[in-house]
Parts: structure tokens; C-alpha cells; sequence
């Protein structure tokens, strides 16, 4: 979770009411256990164009909560339909560092994002299936290689931690998964800097300490150190990524 975003500013939510229409009629879907939303369409890293909206509950009548750019991913807890409309209730993860920064429910409007369904978070057991993938994270270079067996996959450039939050160097395993993480600063021990990244996207966890490999939908400077120590790919690599690699995928990381 070491993922340094640029110093950019989001607009300020814009302030409106918090009631709903006393006409309103509302229906309630629980979604399936493994069910995301992924913004496609949404501002750039810089919050340039126009961002998805949250909303604190099922309605544009709502407070804006946050504003979504491209690349987010979210576990999609329930879909409420207000009206003929469809709204996303976003499962929250259980255990995000700052909870209290959460003030509301969050909602997103479903014909704003695009659906899929993930196995979820995945881990490494000892009867995890073997994989002749390998993934090499070359620290000198700033370069992301993938290979199944000796044929490349995959050759991207990445940013990965700065002088004083370096990525750590060494072989691990990919040894968890999972589509969406929410990371927040600061990080005891790493790093002073407060922010807050909902639905980092395409998660490879590789160290105990929570060195992750994932997509970066808040820079686009890849080709240079930029991060507390994760390897950032562009959320669309990442994503080609995270679909490829095998949990137990050996991960190199060499200068």
C-alpha cells in the first residue's frame, strides 16, 4: 500500500441537499459476492474532464462525496433503483487505515461506470496450482518485464519507490490478489504524507510489508521513481497484468 499520488487538489464537492424526494419509490438488489465497477469514462489523473460523481445516497439530489477518475475500481455492495435509475452502494474495505475519513454511504450511478465480475481477493495456499509465469521489476531501467516460460508477455515501464521509500529488492510471490484496494496515508514508519486512493485497481501483493505491484490512475510518470514503494503500472497495463499472472507468479526485483 506505498503508492505516493501527486500532489494535484480535487475540485471541492459541490454542496446540495441531502434530502430525496418524498415520491421517490426505491428497490433494493444485493449484489453477487464478486461484483466491481470500473471507471472508463472518468477526468484524467490531474482531474482534467469530467469526473464520475459519488453521491451520498441514490441520487444527484445527494451530496458529492468524491469524484472518481479514470482507472478506479470498487466492490459494488448492492444496487438500489430510485425511480427507473439505477445507483451502486459501494462496499467499503474492512480494514482501511483511516475509517473516520469515510463520512458517508457512497453511491455511483450505474450507467456512469462499466461492470464486471472478479473471483475476488485471491490468496497463496499450499495447494496453489504452479506457473511457469515469471514477472521481473528492473529498478535501474524503471521497466516492468513479464514472461510465461521464454516468451515475453510483457515489457512496460513502471514507477517504482523513491530514495527514501524504496521497493524492496529481492524474489518474493505474488501472494495475494484482488481487484480493488483502498490505500491512505500517512503510513507509520514510511511515510508523513496524508491522501486517500479509493479503488487503487489490479493488486499484486508480493511482500509481507505490503510492497503491491498495481495500476496508478492518480500520475502518468511512468519511466521514473514515484511511489512509496509499489511498482505503479498505467491502470490499463495493470489490468492486463493482474488478468495474466497466477497467485505463487515469482517476482524478481533487481537493479
Amino acid at each position: 500500500m506505498w503508492s505516493t499520488p501527486t500532489p494535484v487538489v480535487a475540485p471541492s464537492p459541490v454542496p446540495v441537499s441531502l434530502g430525496t424526494s418524498s415520491a421517490a419509490t426505491s428497490t433494493v438488489i444485493k449484489a453477487g459476492r464478486f461484483q466491481y465497477l470500473e471507471v472508463t469514462q472518468g477526468c484524467a489523473h490531474d482531474y482534467v474532464g469530467t469526473c464520475v460523481n459519488v453521491r451520498s445516497g441514490p441520487g444527484t439530489e445527494f451530496a458529492v462525496a468524491e469524484r472518481l477518475r479514470t482507472g478506479v475500481v470498487l466492490k459494488i455492495d448492492s444496487t438500489v433503483i430510485v425511480d427507473g435509475k439505477s445507483w451502486y452502494l459501494i462496499e467499503q474495505d474492512k480494514s482501511i487505515r483511516y475509517p473516520e475519513r469515510i463520512t458517508s454511504d457512497w453511491y455511483v450511478y450505474a450507467d456512469a461506470v462499466d461492470v464486471f465480475t472478479d473471483d475476488g481477493e485471491e490468496n497463496l495456499t499450499k495447494n496453489s496450482t504452479p506457473t511457469t509465469k515469471n514477472i521481473f521489476v528492473n529498478l535501474t531501467e524503471e521497466v516492468l518485464y513479464a514472461y510465461d516460460g521464454d516468451v515475453l508477455f510483457m515489457k512496460e515501464p513502471i514507477s517504482t519507490g523513491l530514495e527514501l521509500t524504496p521497493t524492496p529488492a529481492g524474489t518474493f510471490k505474488v501472494y495475494r490478489k484482488t481487484p480493488s484496494r483502498y490505500m491512505q496515508g500517512p503510513l507509520p514508519g514510511v511515510s508523513s504524507q496524508m491522501y486517500d486512493l479509493p479503488g487503487v485497481p489490479w493488486d499484486l501483493y508480493f511482500t509481507n510489508e505490503g510492497a503491491v505491484i498495481h495500476g496508478a490512475y492518480w500520475h502518468d510518470n511512468f519511466g521514473q521513481k514515484w511511489s512509496h514503494g509499489c511498482v505503479n503500472l498505467s491502470p490499463q497495463t495493470a489490468k492486463k497484468l493482474y488478468e495474466w499472472a497466477d497467485i505463487g507468479t515469482p517476482v524478481t526485483v533487481q537493479y
